[in-house]
């Protein structure tokens, strides 16, 4: 009977194993939770170096009564003998300090701990953590992802914590595509001669939207942002009521902005490049929780 365990001279070990795992005892772990997923390989970019905003994420919660330790283990499924031996899926997990929200730069804020990829089938991280109720987001990243992966998360730990997936909230997406071309190529709002050239953008919400996602692309090495203005609201006493909000920081190829409690109104988004004159094609998308309409002013 085959039941996995046997011996084996150290000779014979080093000769025909490239790798040993050794695992602890689990009951060690008063608290342990595990999960198991699928991450498509048509789902997000093949490297992670602009955008995690497709990415498996993860909330995770830990209720610590004293200093801690919580220990998170990521393993890639395999059930064929070629893809053990000739593995060429590279997989990490990356931990940041956001409060449990959802992470889209990869840098932007810096990752609290960032594991390197590596084409083990396991990854494992260690939290060592002081008392009280902290949070993090989990990010499961792939070094150019070309196949779809099936993996476990599991989490360890001496005190409670729970661990969640981000849900989606905003499950529709409208998409359009532009290009910034002669007078349209007008730039950030530092050139207001050229500026009112970008092209203008609308969508209207009658019910107040719990998250709208406003995000736009273009080639990488051109610099972009956008303008979010309210043109009408329903509720301008309201705490998410806003007049104008800018994307951010000019960011090469891609810049997202996350708007949590739309108030109900009329908004336009402005795309532009930082500098005036420069021509490339974008594209610009709105994720919301309720299908919405945009159209194109000019």
């Amino acid at each position: 009977f085959d039941n996995g365990v046997f011996w084996i001279d150290y000779d014979s070990l080093i000769h025909f194993f490239d790798v040993i795992y050794m695992n602890w005892n689990p009951g060690l772990f008063s608290h342990t939770y595990c999960t198991h997923r699928a991450w498509s390989a048509g789902l997000g970019p093949a490297r992670d170096l602009y955008n995690l905003g497709d990415n498996p994420q993860y909330r995770l919660e830990v209720r610590a009564t004293s200093a801690t330790a919580v220990w998170v283990l990521l393993t890639r499924h395999i059930i064929e003998i070629e893809d053990f031996s000739n593995n060429k899926e590279y997989i990490t997990l990356l931990v940041y300090k956001t409060g449990g929200k959802k992470v889209f730069y990869p840098f932007d804020p810096p990752a609290y701990l960032e594991g390197v990829r590596i084409n083990s089938p396991h990854y494992l991280c260690k939290l060592v953590l002081g008392p009280g109720t902290q949070h993090f987001t989990l990010v499961v990243s792939q070094y150019e992802k070309q196949h779809t992966i099936t993996y476990s998360l599991r989490t360890y730990a001496t005190c409670p914590f729970s661990l969640n997936k981000i849900k989606e909230v905003c499950k529709y997406k409208q998409e359009v595509t532009g290009k910034w071309s002669g007078a349209s190529a007008g730039g950030c709002p530092n050139h207001p001669a050229t500026y009112g050239g970008n092209p203008v953008y609308q969508f209207r919400t009658e019910d107040d939207l719990s998250a709208v996602r406003i995000q736009l692309k273009a080639p990488k090495e051109v610099p972009i942002g956008f303008e979010i203005v309210c043109v009408e609201a329903r509720n301008t006493e309201s705490k998410n009521y806003f007049r104008k909000k800018l994307s951010g920081v000019y960011r090469s190829g891609f810049v997202v902005v996350e708007l949590e409690g739309l108030v109900a109104g009329v908004y336009n988004i402005i795309p532009s490049t930082f500098q005036p004159g420069v021509e490339a094609p974008y594209f610009l998308a709105l994720h919301s929780p309720v299908t919405l309409k945009i159209t194109k002013l000019q």
